[in-house]
């Protein structure tokens, strides 16, 4: 039904919607008024026909926002790989949580693979670190309210003096750092790409085993993905903010 109201942008009647989705009216008219209710679609009074509304425009352009930056960043990723021979990482907020979006998978046998659409706990990746390092003050605590601190590993950063601490060290240097703070065994770098606001769009990430980035390694890689991050940035048309 979304589809053919789309499709028409002047509207269609009911009869219409009816006949090209092959509903019935009742059940057609049914959910047109919970897809209304919702802010989906809307009606015009004098005409009658159904039109799409504010809701479905808004979930769309999201689409297409999010489809840019993670279809430029796919290079950048496959390039990083390239160059660490680990796993590359993209990943959004989510309220309190990390969703990753995009990946390019380390060729070693032992490696780092995160299922596209899982999610991690901001506080406690690095990913989540990078994103949660530029936000507000409200919003920081909003997710503190929201999820807490529990610990995930023995090394997850657990109470907000420590965690207000890393987020700052972050924001100085360009990008974060997990040290086994997710999953044992695991390190991973991660930085930010920016709005022309300088507003976090989504965070990328290089990740792999201790044995492989060991501490000593984690500067270097550290700088080179906050490098890469302000590549994207730039061929996005964002800035980077003030630290």
């Amino acid at each position: 039904m979304l589809e053919r109201l789309a499709a028409s942008p002047g509207g269609l009647a009911l009869s219409e919607i009816a006949e090209q989705a092959d509903l019935a009216p009742s059940t057609t008219h049914r959910l047109l008024q919970a897809l209304q209710s919702q802010g989906f679609v809307t009606q015009d009074n004098e005409l009658g026909l159904w039109k799409i509304d504010v809701k479905t425009f808004r979930i769309g352009n999201s689409f297409l926002e999010a489809r840019d930056f993670v279809a430029t960043s796919r290079p950048f990723l496959r390039r990083l790989t390239a160059q660490t021979g680990e796993t590359a990482n993209l990943g959004i907020r989510d309220g309190s949580t990390a969703v990753f979006l995009a990946q390019s998978e380390s060729p070693q046998m032992m490696r780092m693979i995160t299922r596209l659409g899982s999610r991690a706990p901001l506080h406690a990746s690095g990913v989540g670190k990078a994103l949660m390092a530029w936000l507000p003050d409200d919003e920081f605590e909003r997710v503190l309210t929201e999820r807490g601190l529990a610990r995930v590993t023995e090394n997850t950063r657990h109470t907000p003096e420590s965690l207000r601490d890393e987020l700052a060290r972050i924001r100085r240097h360009g990008y974060a750092c997990d040290r086994e703070e997710h999953a044992i065994g695991l390190h991973c770098v991660a930085a930010c790409l920016h709005d022309e606001h300088g507003i976090p769009l989504a965070a990328i990430s290089v990740s792999g085993p201790v044995a492989r980035i060991p501490e000593s390694r984690l500067v270097e890689l550290g700088e080179l993905v906050r490098e890469t991050a302000a590549e994207i940035t730039a061929r996005l048309g964002g800035r980077l903010p003030d630290a």
